[in-house]
């Protein structure tokens, strides 16, 4: 596992495709979260992600994430910073298990990994 980073004044800890693959393939209870819009989300998301933009992150979070205690998995495409910026209001929120997946959904595609697709 790679250690905590301090990102202004809180600490989000890196997680890789590697590490993220086997703690589902696992079971473990990890919430993913994709930063991007809508329309990117419903397009693919990884399997069983929720959509929370950091723009609706203080409205979504309390319904989408009711245990701010969980493991909880923030990504966008892989070149964005929107998941830092969800990730910064979760914390804000209160949310104490936070992980950075930084490769995001680009990489979890070219591993051929599976996503879901809305409508």
């Amino acid at each position: 596992m790679t250690a905590p980073v301090g990102v202004l004044g809180w600490v989000i800890t890196p997680i890789t495709r590697q590490e993220l693959a086997a703690r589902l393939d696992a079971g473990e209870p990890i919430v993913l979260v994709e930063a991007l819009g809508p329309a990117f989300y419903a397009d693919a998301h990884l399997p069983g992600a929720v959509n929370i933009p950091p723009a609706l992150a203080d409205a979504l979070a309390p319904e989408l994430l009711p245990d701010r205690d969980a493991d909880v998995v923030v990504y966008c495409s892989g070149t964005c910073e929107m998941a830092l910026e969800t990730a910064r209001r979760l914390d804000a929120l209160g949310y104490s298990r936070l992980w950075h997946y930084a490769a995001g959904k680009e990489d979890w595609v070219e591993a051929g990994l599976p996503v879901e697709r809305d409508g």
